[in-house]
């Protein structure tokens, strides 16, 4: 694990590479929509309502769309420090730990992010992430284990901090209940969470 910060260029080039060109991606659109469904499902079946989505670090916002068709009285906030994707698609232009908002959020995604920035940045945004949020949070980022067993290599982005899972499960675990699949529910959103519901630690 590196306590360099990482200097990445978030261009036109960098999301051809990883999420456009069909022989190099990592992800495609149905699997963002699947991704964005699942979600919708979760939420709905523990009943938390969503008014405010917020996508920390939302890239081609893929999840937009999937989420604003469940949720449709909802809004949706994207947020990236790409300022090409700003120019593109009208993003704030903030990242994880910077954004500020004078309303929390009942959905707040960090979705592959957080394995780009060092650790004062990682844990600032963590703790941002729990400023944010008021419901549930989706969070995911790339860790040792997932490059050592789980994912294509050939495909993955490597110019990243490869960190133990519990490193972010100990950073979380003050302000979320984790309840799998990525999920986390915000300890102040006071929803019980029965006990086998609730990931291992």
């Amino acid at each position: 694990m590196s306590a360099t910060p990482i200097r990445r260029l978030f261009d036109d080039a960098y999301f051809d590479r990883y999420y456009r060109d069909p022989r190099t991606r990592v992800g495609d659109e149905p699997s963002a929509r699947k991704q964005g469904r699942f979600i919708a499902a979760y939420l709905d079946w523990l009943d938390i309502p969503v008014r405010r989505i917020v996508d920390l670090g939302c890239g081609l916002g893929r999840l937009r769309e999937p989420l604003l068709e469940a949720f449709e009285k909802a809004s949706y906030t994207g947020v990236d420090r790409s300022e090409y994707l700003c120019r593109e698609y009208g993003w704030v232009c903030s990242c994880a730990a910077d954004f500020r908002s004078g309303l929390r959020f009942d959905l707040v995604i960090c979705n592959d992010v957080l394995q780009y920035l060092d650790d004062e940045q990682a844990q600032g945004s963590l703790e941002n992430m729990a400023n944010l949020c008021q419901g549930a949070l989706f969070f995911d980022a790339l860790t040792l284990d997932d490059w050592q067993s789980v994912c294509d290599r050939s495909l993955t982005d490597d110019h990243c901090h490869l960190r133990e899972g519990r490193w972010y499960r100990r950073r979380l675990e003050p302000a979320f209940i984790a309840v799998g699949g990525g999920m986390f529910i915000s300890r102040r959103a006071d929803i019980p969470i029965y006990e086998l519901m609730r990931a291992s630690k």
